[in-house]
Parts: C-alpha cells; sequence; structure tokens
C-alpha cells in the first residue's frame, strides 16, 4: 500500500526530497519571481514579463580537478539568495532518493564547496541553509551536524544515532503512512534545531531473503512494526547549535503509544508546535513547547469516531500555514462532515473559514493583506479538481476560480503571495498542459502559450472515456469510468475489465488523461475488444464528505468489496457485457481488492490478476491498518473477515498471483501465506515470484516488459477479447 501519487497503485515514481524542487518552479520569496532548473543550469524568470536570466551556469558546477558540471537532483537558495545548496549523486532510501552528497555555489564569489567531506558517499540527508544564510545543518549515518560555511567546521548536534536510533529522520512506517521523512528544522534565528528522534530498538526486523547476488543468501532486516505490535518511540528535543546540548520536550503519554507526525516552530524561535496523535489515530492534540523547558501545553484537540487526518500540506510533515506574524494557523478538519478550513489562535479559540457543503482538497496559498485564501475543490464533481477562494475572515463565500470552459482536473503552484501560478490542466481528453497566469483574474500571461491554445492543438484521443454513476441495490451511488472498443456494436457481447484500488490511500476514478489507461497491458484495450472500468466505492478519499470516506472504517475488504460487486452487478446488466467474460485486476490495495472480489463474488467474477497483495490484513503494518481497522487485539474478527486468504477457499475462476520477494513494504510472506491456503483447498492457480522485487517490481534487466507480457497473455487467455 505505497502512497504518493503515482498513489499506492504502482510505486514506481522517484519522489522529490522534502523542501527541495527537483523540477518544474520554485518560487522566490517575494513571489514575482522564479527558478528552474534546465539541464545543468539555474534560471530565474522574472513576471509578469517572462524575462528569463540564466543565474547559475553548468561552468560554475564543475567541481576543481574534474571535467564535468556535477548532476544537480535539485536544488535550495539562502534566503538572501546569496549562495545555492545543491543536492547530487543521489541514492534512494525506500520510496524516494534522500540520500546524496551537497554542495554549495557563492553566486558572489563563483566559489563551489562540497559539503560534508568527512562523510561517507551520499550519506547526507536534507540539508538546509540556516535562516541567517551562514551554515548548513544535514543528517548522516542519523545524527544531525551543522557546518559553518565560513570555516567549514562540521559539528555534531547529536552522536547517539544508530541503525535503530534515529535521529533528523525517520524509521521505515513513519515514512510509509505519515510520510515524514526530513525530520528536523532551523529556529528561525538560526540558533537552534529542532527534531525528531525514533527508537526502533522495540520494533522487531522483518527479514527478507536476497538469494540470487551470491551463492549464499543475505538476510535483509527491516524494522517493521505489523499491526498489533506498539508503535516505535518518538520524541521531540531542540538542540543549541553552541553547545550541542538538547532539551527534549516533555510531550505527555507514553512515547510507543502515541505518534507525533508533524512538528514545526511555532512562528517564533521559543517554541514549538507539535501535532500527537494516540496509536488508534483517532484524536488530534496540538501542543506549545517551551524549547527553554520542555513544557507542552495542550491548547488545541478534536476526535473522530473513525480517524483523524495527520494535515499535512502537500504531502511532507514539513511547515505550518501561520498568520498574524505567528498568533493564529490555518487547520483543516473534518468535524462538521465535510473537509474544511478553520483560523485556530494559539489560545485554542477557532473560526471557520470554508462554509458549506463541500470538501477542501488542497489549501494552497493566502494572502492576509488582501484578506483571500486559495484552495481547491470540486462540490459538483468528485472527479474533478478546481481553483477555489474565499475570504480568510470567514465572511466571503466560495467562489471557482478556475475557467468554466475547462472542465476536468486543475493542479497550481501559488507564488508566496498569491499574485501569480503555475496552472496546469488535464482531463480525460485533454493531455497534461500548463501556463502561467496572474491570480485573481486566472489570466495567462501570453495567450499563444495558454492552457486554451495548447488544448486547440491537441488530436483528438482515441479512446473516449465515459463517466458514469452508478446505484446498486443498497442505494449507494458510486463513480466509475468506462471505456468501450473503437468498434463497439451494441448488438454484440463484449468482455469487461475492472482495474480495481478502493481503499482510503486513493481515488482511481478522476477526470484526468490517465483514466481508462493500463500501464500493464502490452498494447491497446480499447482496439483489441475490452470494455475497461474502474469504480470508487465508500472509503476511497473523494470529495464527497465525511461519511463517505469513513464508512470504510474497520470495514476494509467488506463495504469496499460490496460496493464493487454490487457496482459491477448493475453495469453486467447491459447486455452488450459478456457475464462469462469477467475479469479484474489490481495492485497493492488493488491487489488485495482483486482476491477479495474473486474469492467473495466468484458468480461475477471469473478471471483475476493481482500484483503485491495483502492477503492478511494482520501482516500489514500498523499506522495503516491501525488507523483504518482498529487494533487487532480489540476486534480481531474485523481483520479476519476483510482478508482475502480468509475465502481463499471459495476460488472457482482464474487467479494469476504475482509478487517481488523483495517488497520491503507488502512482505512476501502474504504471498507464501495465500498460496498455503490455495493449496489446502486444492485450488488450482498461476503463480508469479519476482526475485528481490520491490513493490513497484521494476527492478532488473528486462522485469516491465515481462511483468506487461504475462498479464497481457494470462488476460487473453482466460478473458479473451472481442465481441461476439
Amino acid at each position: 500500500m505505497n502512497k504518493k501519487h503515482f498513489t499506492k497503485l504502482l510505486l514506481i515514481l522517484i519522489l522529490i526530497p522534502a523542501g527541495l524542487f527537483a523540477q518544474g518552479i520554485n518560487w522566490d520569496t517575494d513571489g514575482t519571481s522564479y527558478t528552474q532548473l534546465e539541464g545543468s543550469q539555474i534560471s530565474r524568470v522574472s513576471l509578469p514579463s517572462l524575462q528569463k536570466t540564466t543565474i547559475v551556469t553548468a561552468d560554475l558546477l564543475i567541481p576543481k580537478g574534474q571535467t564535468k558540471a556535477l548532476a544537480i537532483r535539485s536544488y535550495a537558495f539562502s534566503e538572501d539568495a546569496k549562495k545555492v545548496l545543491i543536492y547530487t549523486n543521489s541514492k534512494r532510501v525506500w520510496r524516494q532518493d534522500t540520500r546524496g552528497d551537497y554542495w554549495v555555489l557563492n553566486l558572489a564569489t563563483k566559489e563551489l564547496k562540497q559539503l560534508g567531506k568527512t562523510m561517507p558517499e551520499s550519506s547526507m540527508m536534507f540539508a538546509k541553509f540556516s535562516p541567517d544564510g551562514s551554515k548548513v545543518a544535514y543528517v548522516s549515518k542519523h545524527n544531525i551536524y551543522v557546518e559553518d560555511l565560513a570555516t567549514n567546521k562540521i559539528k555534531a548536534l547529536t552522536k547517539d544515532g544508530t541503525t535503530k536510533l534515529i535521529n533528523g529522520t525517520f524509521d521505515w512506517v513513519y515514512e510509509e503512512e505519515f510520510d515524514c521523512r526530513d525530520g528536523f528544522r532551523w529556529s528561525p534565528d538560526s540558533k537552534s534545531v529542532a527534531y525528531w528522534q525514533i527508537d526502533a530498538n522495540t520494533i522487531r526486523d522483518y527479514f527478507m531473503l536476497n538469494t540470487t547476488d551470491s551463492t549464499y543468501s543475505q538476510i535483509i532486516p527491516v524494522e517493521y512494526p505489523k499491526v498489533g505490535e506498539k508503535p516505535s518511540a518518538c520524541k521531540v528535543g531542540v538542540v543549541d547549535i553552541a553547545t550541542a546540548k538538547t532539551i527534549w520536550m516533555k510531550v505527555p503519554g507514553e512515547s510507543t503509544n502515541n505518534y507525533i507526525p508533524k512538528m514545526e516552530w511555532a512562528g517564533n524561535s521559543s517554541e514549538i508546535i507539535i501535532q500527537q496523535l494516540p496509536r488508534k489515530q483517532n484524536e488530534t492534540k496540538l501542543m506549545l513547547c517551551n524549547i527553554k523547558t520542555g513544557e507542552a501545553k495542550t491548547f488545541y484537540s478534536e476526535s473522530d469516531k473513525a480517524w483523524v487526518n495527520v494535515n499535512n500540506r502537500g504531502g511532507e510533515s514539513v511547515g505550518w500555514d501561520w498568520l498574524k506574524n505567528g498568533k493564529d494557523f490555518i487547520w483543516q478538519s473534518e468535524k462538521d462532515g465535510w473537509n474544511h478550513l478553520y483560523i485556530v489562535g494559539k489560545d485554542g479559540k477557532e473560526k471557520l473559514i470554508t462554509v458549506g457543503d463541500y470538501d477542501v482538497i488542497n489549501l494552497l496559498a493566502f494572502d492576509e493583506t488582501s484578506n483571500i485564501i486559495y484552495f481547491t475543490a470540486s462540490p459538483e464533481n468528485a472527479t474533478q479538481q478546481y481553483l477555489y477562494k474565499t475570504t480568510l475572515d470567514g465572511k466571503g463565500k466560495a467562489e471557482r476560480v478556475s475557467p468554466l470552459n475547462q472542465a476536468g482536473t486543475h493542479s497550481y503552484n501559488v507564488s508566496p503571495t498569491g499574485k501569480f501560478a503555475q496552472h496546469r490542466f488535464t482531463s480525460s481528453v485533454v493531455s497534461p498542459v500548463s501556463e502561467m497566469i496572474s491570480l485573481p483574474d486566472h489570466k495567462p500571461f501570453n495567450e499563444s502559450e495558454s492552457v486554451n491554445a495548447k488544448i486547440a492543438k491537441q488530436k483528438p484521443r482515441k479512446n473516449k472515456v465515459e463517466f458514469l454513476k452508478i446505484k446498486t441495490e443498497d442505494n449507494i451511488t458510486v463513480d466509475a469510468w468506462m471505456v468501450k472498443p473503437y468498434d463497439f456494436d451494441s448488438t454484440k457481447k463484449y468482455p469487461i475489465v475492472f482495474m480495481v484500488y478502493t481503499e482510503p490511500a486513493s481515488a482511481t476514478v478522476k477526470d484526468t488523461y490517465s483514466a481508462g489507461s493500463n500501464g500493464l497491458y502490452s498494447g491497446d484495450m480499447a482496439k483489441d475488444g475490452y470494455i475497461y472500468v474502474s469504480i470508487d466505492g465508500r472509503g476511497t478519499p473523494s470529495p464527497k464528505g465525511r461519511e463517505w470516506r469513513k464508512a470504510i472504517y474497520r470495514k476494509i475488504g467488506q463495504i469496499n468489496i460490496r460496493d464493487q460487486a454490487m457496482a459491477a452487478k448493475e453495469l453486467l446488466k447491459n447486455k452488450y457485457i459478456d457475464p462469462t467474460r469477467v475479469a479484474v485486476h489490481g495492485w497493492s490495495g488493488g491487489g488485495s481488492t482483486t482476491l477479495n472480489l474473486l474469492f467473495q463474488y466468484p458468480e461475477i467474477y471469473q478471471t483475476g490478476i493481482a500484483v503485491a497483495a495483502v492477503a492478511n490484513q494482520l501482516s500489514y503494518d500498523n499506522i495503516y491498518q491501525e488507523r483504518y481497522m482498529g487494533i487487532p487485539q480489540e476486534n480481531r474478527e474485523d481483520f479476519i473477515n476483510g482478508s482475502p486468504i480468509t475465502y481463499a477457499k471459495n476460488l472457482k475462476g482464474n487467479l494469476l498471483y504475482i509478487h517481488g520477494t523483495g517488497d520491503d513494504n507488502v512482505h512476501y510472506q502474504n504471498a507464501e501465506q495465500l498460496v498455503n491456503e490455495l493449496i489446502k483447498y486444492n485450488k488450482q492457480f498461476q503463480f508469479m515470484a519476482y526475485p528481490n522485487r520491490s513493490h513497484g517490481i521494476y527492478e532488473g534487466e528486462g522485469t516491465r516488459l515481462h511483468l506487461n507480457t504475462l498479464f497481457t497473455n494470462y488476460l487473453k487467455q482466460y478473458c479473451p477479447p472481442g465481441g461476439r
């Protein structure tokens, strides 16, 4: 169940290290210009003129004694814009390449210096300039260091870091399920660093085996807290740069029974703000902590019968949206049944900003001077996304800013002042296009390079995607998309293939250009004669209100499976669908769904292809599974009732199961447990194990071609294409 969009479906995308931009635009502080990476150089673009200036040329990035410029993975400027921090030689850590080497380029002197020369190659993480630009702090081998840029002196701020005691970054499960990676924050006055410490010594290792890279097998340990196990101990400290002395925050509660997924300086250099969740993740507490005494005071809390959200903006645990010079901040909550924005003060008082029966999808930007806040929402169509604005004082009404003639999915990278934005647009009929615009009028800088102009030049899409609303016999209306064969003849009967996920981590029915596509199929499904469908049932993170999203609590593998099956049952009433050729496929959580559908509803689905599935919910990690299912010591029956392995004995159709033996996320034990259960009941099936491949199954020469060929051949054999 990997996330991050790529969502939890395929997980092959390498993402950007926290706080740095590898591609796209990086706004300057004043919001009137941005920088961007162009090959081995960095350019600045002024707005609204779009005048481009090269500020870092490739020749400035050639280290002494070498002939090639550094390959920039990402970069960041000091606050005074006089220095550039270059991230290069990056290596993957779990999901992202967050470990590498760092260099600093002084733009005035043109001097290029490598940081952390005494550190192992590609061992440094999350390097950041101090606010005054005099130092850089970074993590290496689970310790935090600070380097003086004038003297090049390196000072260890922590010394107790080990493979299990982690300073300044996180263990596997915090990264996977809370998107926590960058684990330290500079104080505004550059005198202190606040950081997380994760003690994973109590977390048992899950041992994976590498049996192909040497004659004798190698053991690969991963500290992985299975569902039902207590969390790793977590605490937050503030270390003084001058003395390297840490003051630990006196956060109440048992450290191995709570989580701290979010922390930041509280708008000043004397206190930090912490978000704490209990193990069940059904309550959030916000605390202000005095960095001198460590005293922690809870000033705001809220709870939910299901779970509360972590409230990370942009998918990372970085940043806090402060107002009034650090007195108030913007907070998201579903407490009134919809995901809304609030202003919360340090005194705990709150005020609703967005009002109405709709969900805020993402907070984008705000400007106190103009009393405007920007966010994405789609009150009328949960498969789409648009830019909205309202007033920060909560007195205004939500107004759509995205153009009325652009129906689909809009995303924005808004400048710090909210005056400009990079606008991206896509839909099922429009491949992704972008433009630079001014706000709030949403006017493109250059009409000839506008989204509308680019859309006009695109050729019509071959495989038309139809969006449907399906009402099931349970009186539940779900969204779906469908792609029919090119030569569709309503008098013929066609096979239907369902692509599924349908868990809280991701929605699949979105009005984007990727709708209707199958990256696992070699060829064109519509051309070959398949009807291709995806459905989002209850529990998916669609903007349909709290009740829709949290109906799945303690019901994963049950309520979401029934919604899929009942919607499929309605579709099968169409005479042009062949009820004897019904297939389903999915990856990760979608693999689990595939198995459950094939086992629980064999009268509907005859063929299934499941990849990297959680066959037994009791084998997955504690943060994800306990958030949505509770703690198994209290309601074990829900885990059993939702697990595909419970229903494996019901298999009647054709199953192809695929898993990587090096999957650190959904462990290979899921495959072997499922295989044993199918053997027990003499259920015949096909099985493909990919040696040492991770959850994304992409490592190794020829892997993706082999997987696609396997998928396609199996589908064609057991669910033959074409109208009859």
